[in-house]
């Protein structure tokens, strides 16, 4: 059956988060620090408007960017949070983030089109990419903390460029860029004409100041990802929000068409409470991961890992010590089978990636705590 399959599917592979967390799924008592979910409930006056929608038999398609009200709600929402400045009509509602980026990188990407992507990163862009017959072109950070800077775009950009992709707060660092630092990178990007992907998808989870979007920048040249799943807990309602100039989002429409028809009509009512009615839900979120990054910062430094502090997400992209003989991937299967605590070899974000590992701090703090003292005794045997 494999020949009735497209070679460029065949190609890709499953994420190497999730591969990971499969491999190790079946171990028990496992502190997993693995996946990106966030440990609070979903607002309960989110969930009371999902219960009204069903009672209400709010259950019918919607239009295909989104109802109205939730196209409005976001439009106010992103204005008052990060003075973007898009109308209900430069805005579809997507399933998700993630559905946002496929729609994006179809729309716009041709065969040979090379994308910019700074690494490490999240590895849900480069396979589509690749099946649209374009290139990943990455942009090495180990360097320069995790931050792409201006001289860096500059010197990778070529005829070929199409776009680049933009994701602070960064997963799987957790870094992000200031205002002045994208000052810099926007400036380089309305000199060369490409485009800009911005996943700013945990853009309400920065620790230091607001988020600065690029999109304020060089708005006719960015096309904005975000979504509820981290600002609210809502990883399972799946609502993302895709934004760009209206010529660019009128052929968007089309893609998400054929693919989802519309995001949950029910989804869509709690992301509208959500907007309209929980601008600072995750205060309390933001509040707690910080407090969490702390300890494990602390913890970490101690064992001996080499660490660039995180200004947001809920990740920690520690490096191992020179004491540590194996790759990154062997190490983390060593550390789950005999301590019993799950992170992410960072090979499965980056080339580079082989003498770090993610972890993640979306967990209770009793969890962290444990999962702190486990990888303690685990790394004494490495003094």
């Amino acid at each position: 059956m494999q020949k009735h399959v497209r070679q460029s599917v065949q190609e890709i592979e499953i994420s190497g988060i999730r591969k990971f967390n499969n491999r190790v799924a079946g171990i028990p008592d496992m502190i997993r620090l693995t996946l990106g979910e966030p440990d609070f409930p979903t607002p309960d006056h989110v969930k009371n408007a999902a219960i009204e929608a069903i009672h209400h038999d709010f259950t019918n398609y919607t239009p295909n960017a989104g109802t109205q009200e939730l196209l409005q709600a976001a439009s106010h929402y992103f204005y008052d949070k990060y003075d973007l400045t898009y109308n209900p009509k430069e805005i579809i509602v997507t399933v998700g983030a993630t559905e946002a980026i496929s729609v994006a990188l179809q729309t716009i990407l041709e065969a040979g089109d090379e994308v910019l992507l700074p690494d490490p990163i999240y590895p849900g862009y480069e396979p589509i990419i690749h099946l649209m017959g374009a290139v990943s072109v990455k942009i090495d950070t180990t360097e320069t903390a995790f931050k792409l800077t201006a001289e860096q775009l500059r010197a990778a950009i070529t005829p070929k460029t199409k776009a680049l992709i933009l994701p602070y707060p960064s997963n799987p660092t957790g870094v992000t860029l200031t205002a002045e630092e994208l000052a810099e990178i926007a400036e380089v990007v309305r000199e060369t004409g490409i485009l800009v992907i911005a996943d700013e998808i945990y853009s309400e989870l920065t620790f230091f100041g607001t988020h600065t979007s690029i999109a304020t920048m060089i708005r006719e040249q960015t096309i904005v990802i975000n979504g509820l799943s981290k600002s609210h807990a809502m990883i399972g309602w799946r609502i993302g929000f895709l934004m760009a100039p209206e010529a660019l989002i009128s052929q968007m429409i089309k893609v998400h068409q054929y693919a989802v028809t519309c995001a949950s009509s029910i989804s869509q009512k709690a992301a509208e409470e959500a907007l309209r009615n929980g601008k600072d839900d995750a205060v309390q979120m933001r509040t707690e991961y910080n407090t969490r990054a702390g300890f494990v910062h602390e913890r970490l430094v101690k064992m001996g890992f080499s660490i660039i502090e995180p200004d947001g997400a809920f990740y920690f992209f520690a490096k191992l010590p020179d004491s540590v003989s194996e790759n990154s991937f062997d190490w983390a299967i060593a550390l789950a089978e005999e301590a019993k605590v799950a992170v992410v070899p960072g090979d499965a974000f980056s080339e580079k990636g082989d003498r770090y590992f993610r972890l993640s701090f979306a967990a209770s703090f009793s969890q962290l705590a444990e999962a702190m003292d486990r990888m303690t005794s685990f790394m004494n045997k490495y003094a």
